[in-house]
């Protein structure tokens, strides 16, 4: 959340106790205004000494019978009094001479105006005016006076306070675009890798690896029986089994290779999942493939239909090659899913290498 605690020390507390919610509805009365009004018929000196006591005044209002007559900047104010004979000639007399000399055109807004649109009237003013104070009508016949310098100031921290925001948002578009492209890569039931994400990097790890010419390992494995595991115990069941031995596999997977982070458990379709194993020869793939195969044994998921066992097993092929140029990673598919179901045929809950 964007907050506005950088703009406290612009406000002024007797208009306004407290900040706008949104930095977009900064206005002027946020800001510090002053409130010298003085009676043009007032001499100079009565203005010249209230400029010198209070150095942050930007300037004054002239009124005339309660109303507003002019305003004059603290910079005109001391400019003319700089001049030759200019104490002389307009301390002792009335205001309203010396702005007959220091008469410039003045900018007057409510005090509702938004900080942007105030400091995109001022700087249209006139090179000469553009830093000249701005009178602020807080209500009817009530005014006060902003130094131009903090309507900038303040406009520059809205431009900080946006650009922090949308860099904010940006960031939270990002999170949420890596959110949905995660997603997007996961089986919705077991929350491993899909298909389509399987595709994606064994194409990826086929192209790195054959240029490195090293080798990939693929596991494919199946859950014995499985149709005989739904019959028996229903769908639902079904579907908490092949979570468990999804489970199972990915910390299977992690224990082996805890120094090789390059690599996927994916759910290839069904009850059958595919392992990718870049850089991994076939003897350290067999020994994840057995690491696998025990410990979702160990899991003692009861399968009473399992001609293997007595518990939920699995049945492991899997092939190993270095990948060439031109090589197809379909025959590696091929070569694993042969593996697996030779596996099959020689009695199921065993790892076989083609």
């Amino acid at each position: 959340m964007v907050n506005l605690s950088s703009f406290k020390s612009l406000i002024l507390p007797p208009l306004e106790n407290s900040l706008p919610k949104t930095f977009q509805e900064l206005t002027l009365q946020n800001l510090s205004l002053y409130g010298f009004q003085v009676d043009s018929n007032q001499s100079g000196e009565v203005a010249a000494l209230r400029l010198e006591a209070e150095p942050r005044l930007p300037g004054i209002i002239l009124t005339e019978e309660g109303h507003i007559s002019g305003m004059i900047s603290r910079q005109r104010f001391l400019e003319y009094l700089s001049r030759p004979f200019g104490r002389e000639l307009f301390l002792k007399r009335s205001l309203k001479t010396l702005y007959e000399f220091a008469y410039t055109d003045f900018l007057v807004m409510p005090g509702d105006t938004k900080v942007i649109e105030a400091s995109s009237k001022a700087l249209q003013r006139p090179t000469n005016q553009a830093y000249e104070p701005i009178v602020v009508e807080i209500e009817p016949y009530v005014y006060r006076i902003l130094d131009v310098h903090h309507l900038l100031i303040a406009q520059c921290h809205i431009h900080e306070l946006a650009s922090n925001l949308l860099h904010e948002l940006y960031q939270e578009l990002e999170t949420a675009h890596q959110e949905l492209e995660l997603q997007a890569s996961l089986d919705a039931l077991t929350q491993v890798a899909n298909r389509r994400r399987f595709d994606q990097y064994l194409a990826q790890q086929w192209f790195q690896t054959s240029k490195e010419q090293n080798s990939i390992s693929l596991i494919m494995a199946d859950i014995d029986c499985f149709k005989g595991y739904n019959d028996t115990y229903g769908h639902q069941a079904g579907d908490k089994c092949l979570k468990q031995v999804a489970l199972a596999i990915n910390q299977a997977v992690q224990m082996s290779l805890q120094t090789n982070k390059e690599n996927l458990v994916a759910r290839y379709g069904g009850e059958e999942f595919a392992i990718v194993l870049p850089k991994i020869n076939a003897i350290d793939a067999v020994s994840v493939a057995e690491k696998i195969r025990s410990h979702v044994k160990s899991l003692n998921i009861i399968h009473q239909a399992s001609v293997a066992s007595k518990v939920v097993t699995l049945s492991l092929g899997l092939a190993t090659t270095v990948p060439q140029l031109g090589g197809s990673r379909e025959a590696l598919i091929s070569e694993a899913d042969r593996a697996l179901y030779q596996a099959k045929i020689k009695g199921r809950d065993r790892v076989l290498l083609s």
